[in-house]
């Protein structure tokens, strides 16, 4: 077993595997790779029926744009703190590096640590199980032929494997994964080109009907609007996620902030043209209805045959999405552990390819006990929990950095400040406190879980180090 990888003394804040070797390869291309690869996954094609639901009828689509706004706004925040404050870690390194020096520099980095190995792999068992729901529409078999061999769970199982699979390899060499980004990237556009260039061509609006009272402004409608939101959200998250990886970018000051609202820009085009263009083809009243509906779209106009060819590469993007998602996030506990922020063994990474084996096996695990969750659940929860210790308080942490660090530098600044942020701050309490009351419940867990585990986490670190030292 290696010794654990830690920061030297008088060190560069910036926590990076690629910088111990002296790499930074990831480029603008690359970095806006991994984020659209992030953000188009198994999300566009497994929530489209959950969304309509959310609002009974195609105006529901109000909900992708005024997500669309909050990310976008929610974006300008990432990429001042992304350019400003450059290193592995995202949202984490963000706050321990603004709050390090208040009373909230210990606990709140670890809660946020604590928080996101839940709400990360709440988000990625979410594309595994999405994936399973379309090879149980290409192979409607397996699920039977996996219950006879007594996995009584069916594809979820193999939903776990996969899982598993994934962070196994991603074990490989940073530079390598950079370009298979790029490949992974370009099968993902591919794939939501097809369904938006066969809906343009087929498209019906006599189809895009409106239920009475569709636009009655009151209480339901507002509900309806939090939940549409909340699973568009879902869909977007990612548009952050080269921030990281910001330790192994080159020029992050001008390429990270490029690769966020570049990444945004592209998916929310893409989501909304998709969407209604699968709508003008299904009844909106079928659509919510199905959990395949990407493959019910190809069907009905092609055939099963080339609906089942086409799930090949639904099934490729969602594996671009949980690539990228898995790369991404195995950094962030890697970097609180390098710091002492977090249990130690997450610091652990691999002698010679310089990946963090321990961080990536923890990802895998808990992403595979996930997929034994329900799919609407882990959508709903995997945006609810994080929304309070990471949007919210990073936006506290770019109001209290440009008050109080004037000695950061800022080679980005977005523009019209503070509004934006503001704007962002009022969506992110909007869609909290209009999801259902167990998300509540189960983002409140979590929180006070994490506080239970940094106070038995202090309390035995006063008695001496929890971990052996390893030569």
């Amino acid at each position: 077993m290696p010794a654990p990888l830690l920061p030297p003394a008088g060190s560069s804040p910036v926590d990076s595997t690629s910088t111990a070797t002296g790499e930074r390869p990831l480029g603008l291309v690359s970095a806006t790779s991994l984020n659209i690869a992030n953000m188009i996954g198994a999300g566009p094609f497994i929530t489209i029926g959950l969304f309509i639901a959310t609002m009974g009828g195609p105006q529901a689509m109000i909900g992708w744009v005024a997500a669309a706004v909050l990310v976008l706004c929610d974006g300008l925040v990432w990429s001042e703190l992304g350019a400003a404050l450059p290193g592995n870690g995202g949202s984490y390194h963000f706050l321990r590096e603004t709050f390090g020096r208040t009373r909230f520099g210990a606990i709140l980095p670890f809660l946020f640590i604590w928080q996101f190995l839940i709400s990360g792999t709440l988000e990625l068992a979410s594309g595994y199980l999405g994936a399973a729901e379309y090879v149980k529409y290409a192979f409607p078999t397996w699920e039977p032929t996996l219950k006879h061999w007594g996995l009584s769970a069916g594809l979820p199982w193999l939903a776990a494997g996969c899982a598993l699979l994934v962070s196994l390899v991603l074990c490989a060499r940073i530079k390598t994964l950079g370009w298979l980004s790029i490949v992974l990237c370009a099968g993902s556009l591919i794939t939501v080109l097809i369904v938006i260039v066969s809906g343009i061509l087929n498209f019906d609006a006599s189809l895009i009907t409106f239920p009475e009272n569709a636009w009655r402004l009151d209480r339901k409608f507002a509900s309806g609007l939090g939940g549409a939101m909340l699973i568009a959200i879902y869909d977007y998250l990612g548009y952050y996620n080269i921030c990281h990886l910001g330790g192994e970018v080159r020029d992050p000051g001008r390429t990270i902030p490029r690769a966020v609202m570049l990444s945004v820009l592209v998916v929310a085009a893409v989501y909304l043209t998709m969407n209604l263009c699968i709508i003008g083809v299904i009844p909106w009243q079928e659509a919510m209805k199905s959990n395949v509906v990407a493959a019910v779209f190809m069907e009905r106009l092609f055939g099963r045959e080339v609906a089942v060819v086409f799930t090949w590469l639904i099934l490729w993007t969602v594996l671009a999405c949980v690539f990228a998602m898995t790369l991404g996030y195995s950094r962030i506990p890697l970097a609180a552990a390098r710091r002492g922020d977090f249990f130690a063994p997450f610091a652990w990474v691999h002698p010679r390819w310089g990946s963090p084996y321990v961080s990536l096996f923890a990802l895998g695990v808990l992403t595979a006990g996930f997929c034994f969750v329900d799919l609407g659940w882990v959508i709903s929860a995997a945006v609810a929990v994080r929304i309070g210790v990471q949007f919210i308080a990073q936006i506290a942490a770019l109001h209290w950095l440009r008050k109080n660090r004037p000695d950061v530098p800022r080679p980005f600044k977005m523009r019209w400040y503070p509004l934006p942020s503001l704007i962002a701050l009022a969506g992110w309490i909007f869609v909290l406190f209009n999801a259902e009351s167990k998300i509540l419940w189960a983002a409140v867990a979590v929180l006070l879980s994490g506080v239970l585990a940094f106070v038995l986490r202090q309390a035995m670190m006063a008695k001496g180090p929890l971990w052996p030292t390893r030569s």
